[in-house]
């Protein structure tokens, strides 16, 4: 994979990376390069979110599919980009709906640093795509490393929330111990948040509410969702 795990997550993520399927995943990506083809999030992004957001400090995941495709967009973190690029539709729908459950103005750049360093872990499914075509890999190994992820944050005893955005994560929660009835979690299932799919479920969905009262009657407090100018270097 060819990226530094944070401390924080080594040792929950050290059995995934040891397997053939991660080792594998490290390889083809190198040859996919080596071939020309453009990767994103370009190396040294592929694991920002965890660099953010340490495994003690999360207080709710919010699971989209993989990173964006396009040019200067992806990264790593999930729906993000970073200041300065337009924001994508799934981004934009995101926002419709932190105004219609919060009253919070969209912001005016897409750089969500300010949830991840709250406690927001924002992941994707599969943490790597080819330039321009979605979902290009998926199968190619990151299923066994995000699902790792996931259950190093599950397995905790402290209450967190779980946001999941579409088939993808619900599909990859579904498989994850710890997240079924009887645990200390909140899981939250819509529809993406992609024009695609929003108007099935996303939009009136109320996440940020919810996953606020969660967390305040867990005691562990609020996160503050609007994305204020703040130091996010």
């Amino acid at each position: 994979m060819n990226e530094s795990v944070p401390e924080s997550w080594r040792a929950a993520l050290e059995p995934a990376l040891a397997t053939p399927e991660a080792r594998a995943l490290g390889g083809w990506l190198q040859a996919e390069e080596a071939a020309g083809k453009t990767i994103y999030p370009p190396r040294g992004q592929r694991l920002r979110a965890l660099e953010l957001t340490p495994l003690e400090d999360v207080k709710a995941v919010i699971i989209g599919q993989d990173p964006y495709h396009g040019p200067r967009q992806a990264m790593g973190l999930s729906f993000s980009v970073p200041r300065g690029e337009k924001l994508p539709p799934s981004l934009r729908n995101i926002y419709k709906e932190l105004a219609s459950d919060l009253d919070i103005a969209a912001p005016q750049h897409g750089d969500l640093i300010a949830w991840a360093r709250q406690g927001v872990l924002l992941l994707n499914t599969s943490l790597t795509v080819e330039a321009g075509k979605a979902g290009s890999h998926a199968g190619r190994g990151w299923k066994a490393i995000t699902d790792a992820i996931v259950q190093a944050v599950a397995d905790r005893d402290a209450p967190t929330a779980f946001v999941l955005w579409g088939g993808h994560a619900q599909r990859k929660a579904q498989a994850i111990a710890g997240l079924q009835a009887g645990s200390p979690h909140f899981v939250l299932s819509s529809p993406h948040p992609s024009p695609l799919s929003a108007h099935r479920g996303f939009f009136g969905s109320k996440p940020f509410s919810q996953v606020n009262a969660f967390l305040e009657h867990s005691g562990r407090g609020a996160i503050d969702w609007r994305l204020v100018d703040r130091n996010q270097a």
